[in-house]
């Protein structure tokens, strides 16, 4: 139905609200995860307290869902995250201009949807969620650099999980829209140019700092 439709792009707009209203809120206070079950709730909120990295995990859902190959897309990116932050926090590597790629990637996925999905086949959007996770989860670790290795797997797992479930939402949400004719129709493209609209931001703000860096 064509409300279900609406239904799923409401809620993506209430996601990205939530996460605009948490970005000052980090899940441990700012504590290094001490335990697993430290590690697991710090996991579980990076991916939503950041609006960047929710908008891309939303996108990617989406995309996923519409390219036809939901699961392993969503395989894919979540393995990279999990990469990255292991080459971060465990092998201490830090990836170069993290943030201005992450914004980039935010703003490339939402375009994707923009131009539609149908004709961008699965292969490059595994290329793209492969390289994109990987400063995504570089990113995450920032969170768990210096903790011990339970709390380190918890948070992988936590990350993981959450991310999975988001993209998971998402693609049955653009999935019931695509199903139905008419308005519904429009919102992967809609939600396509919110997405892209928060990636347009944080790339522009990245980019101020970088050439005037003392504002």
């Amino acid at each position: 139905m064509i409300k279900t439709g609406f239904a799923g792009l409401a809620a993506i707009g209430m996601l990205l609200l939530s996460a605009t209203l948490a970005l000052a809120h980090h899940p441990m206070g700012g504590a290094l995860p001490q335990t697993s079950w430290h590690g697991l709730l710090s996991g579980i909120g990076h991916p939503v307290i950041g609006i960047d990295h929710l908008a891309f995990v939303i996108a990617a859902g989406i995309a996923a869902a519409l390219a036809g190959s939901r699961v392993l897309l969503a395989a894919v990116f979540i393995a990279a995250t999990v990469a990255g932050c292991l080459i971060t926090a465990a092998g201490g590597v830090t990836l170069p201009m993290t943030e201005v790629a992450i914004a980039a990637s935010v703003l490339l996925v939402g375009g994707l949807l923009m131009a539609g999905t149908t004709t961008v086949p699965a292969s490059v959007f595994a290329v793209l969620f492969a390289v994109a996770g990987l400063y995504h989860g570089s990113a995450y670790a920032e969170a768990i650099v210096g903790a011990e290795a339970t709390p380190l797997a918890a948070y992988l797992i936590g990350f993981g999980l959450v991310q999975f479930a988001i993209m998971v939402a998402a693609g049955w949400a653009a999935g019931r829209a695509r199903a139905h004719a008419g308005r519904a129709a429009l919102e992967p493209h809609l939600a396509g140019a919110v997405v892209a609209g928060v990636g347009l931001t944080f790339l522009v703000e990245h980019a101020e700092r970088i050439m005037f860096p003392g504002m």
